[in-house]
């Protein structure tokens, strides 16, 4: 029989490890806040991000690692550190990072930037921050089950000299042309920038510390309640927006809730911009505003933007609606990245902040080669007649004449014979009188037999080298000729 102090225990151990986040998987968390900028003015508030997140993840069962005011190499070994503890863990870990900071795009890239940068011009960022991408590359080169990425840091460039030509905010990351199980959100909607707020936190973060603490929330639902909370704290000046690629449920605090009750259900249709018309039809200004941010669809906000055209919300939904469209068709640009492209989005958005961005490119490829590329590629239907040919299913090519010697099985000795240029042989040999030595013996001089030469050892055939030939294998696959 079991002890009562031995069940005691067992039934506690169940207890912790059923409430425990993390019983199924290992959570790591790298959380980084760039306050203390040496060139411009100092974030107040990236540093209470820091505190305040790490405090929320570790709660929810992350080992956090955090960290503040890192410069450019700093940042760079955080990463990698970061990246080995995830591997060290193995393929069963969720892996998170927090950034709150500055954050540019140059040329359709997205930068975070440590607190040593000091830019002269637009090209010291590639050098002196660190590329968005190179961190989600990092991040995706080790095996773990998903990775999430949560960026406070679409807040104002501060570098002038910049602003002139550069972007405004972050540039898109499509998460579902990724690596599969990536989730990443923006503070704001890309292209536009974030406010670092007058509290103690910012508006993301201070909207995510409330909402991640809901039991069993899926993290697409808590994201919607970020949304909207940071929606209505700047009224409608700042909209977050996310990206998922995620083929598994994950919520940040352990437990049942209203999200998470039952299996997860599939997604829902999409609403066209005249249904959303139709069930938005004769709402409150606010009430169906909501809704447009918790779905945060084009054609939500197409719906809504002509319903309430002439109200503030109205005007928000129709910027937001705009700038949306407009850097779907630059991250399309840039993803193909030659100037037809470039050319193409010029054409659609003349006047826009990224205008001389793109004047840019086109000039910088103004001598990629890509009208010498697209004429020695074959279109799509003639795919066939690029395709190896097989020598079995058509004509073979005519042997060389030089090799017509080893292959003619008539006699050899008049070949080379009919090649000597002599009008009359015979006559000459038939008129040469006999050379008379005695009365006995006749020596009659004739002329030596023509010699042909041949090749040493056994008949060589025509090989082509297509790894068989037609009429069977020849001589190794290889081309030869006449014994060399």
């Amino acid at each position: 029989m079991i002890s009562r102090t031995l069940l005691s225990l067992l039934v506690s151990a169940a207890i912790l490890l059923g409430g425990s986040p993390a019983s199924a998987e290992s959570r790591l968390a790298l959380v980084i806040g760039q306050s203390a900028y040496k060139s411009v003015p100092a974030l107040p508030n990236p540093a209470n991000d820091v505190k305040a997140i790490s405090q929320m993840l570790t709660d929810s069962g992350f080992a956090v690692t955090s960290a503040s005011d890192l410069s450019q190499d700093e940042m760079r070994a955080r990463i990698s550190e970061f990246a080995g503890q995830v591997a060290a863990k193995g393929a069963d870990t969720v892996a998170l990072v927090f950034y709150a900071g500055h954050g540019l795009q140059i040329d359709g890239e997205n930068y975070l930037v440590p607190v040593d940068v000091d830019p002269k011009r637009e090209a010291d960022i590639p050098l002196q921050a660190v590329r968005l991408n190179d961190i989600l590359n990092t991040l995706t080169s080790v095996p773990s089950r998903m990775r999430i990425l949560l960026l406070d840091a679409c807040r104002n460039n501060p570098f002038p000299e910049l602003g002139k030509s550069a972007g405004h905010g972050l540039a898109i990351i499509d998460a579902k042309v990724g690596v599969p199980g990536t989730f990443v959100s923006y503070s704001t909607s890309p292209g536009a920038e974030a406010e670092d707020g007058s509290g103690a936190n910012s508006p993301y973060t201070t909207a995510l510390l409330a909402s991640a603490r809901g039991k069993g929330i899926p993290i697409e639902d808590t994201f919607k309640r970020v949304r909207l909370a940071v929606n209505k704290a700047t009224d409608g000046r700042q909209t977050p927006w996310d990206s998922s690629s995620l083929t598994e449920d994950f919520s940040f605090a352990a437990g049942v809730g209203p999200s998470s009750a039952a299996s997860p259900k599939p997604a829902a249709a999409k609403r066209t911009a005249e249904e959303w018309k139709r069930d938005l039809q004769g709402m409150a200004v606010e009430a169906a505003n909501e809704l447009i941010v918790v779905d945060g669809t084009d054609e939500a906000y197409a719906a809504f933007a002509v319903l309430y055209a002439g109200t503030p919300r109205g005007l928000q939904a129709r910027d937001w609606l705009d700038r949306h469209r407009r850097m779907v068709a630059w991250n399309d640009a840039v993803l193909v990245n030659n100037a037809a492209a470039y050319r193409a989005f010029l054409a659609q958005y003349p006047d826009s902040d990224l205008t001389a961005t793109g004047n840019k490119m086109i000039e910088r490829l103004r001598y990629r080669p890509d009208a010498i590329a697209a004429a020695i590629s074959l279109p799509a239907t003639n795919v066939a007649l690029a395709a190896p040919i097989c020598p079995c299913n058509s004509a073979p090519p005519p042997p060389p004449p030089q090799l017509q010697k080893a292959d003619i099985p008539a006699p050899k000795v008049d070949i080379p014979a009919k090649k000597r240029v002599d009008p009359t042989p015979p006559k000459r040999a038939g008129k040469r009188p006999p050379r008379y030595v005695d009365d006995d013996d006749v020596v009659v001089e004739r002329r030596p037999p023509v010699v042909v030469y041949e090749p040493a050892g056994p008949p060589v055939g025509v090989g082509i080298g297509f790894g068989g030939g037609y009429g069977g294998r020849f001589g190794g696959g290889g081309f030869r000729r006449g014994g060399y």
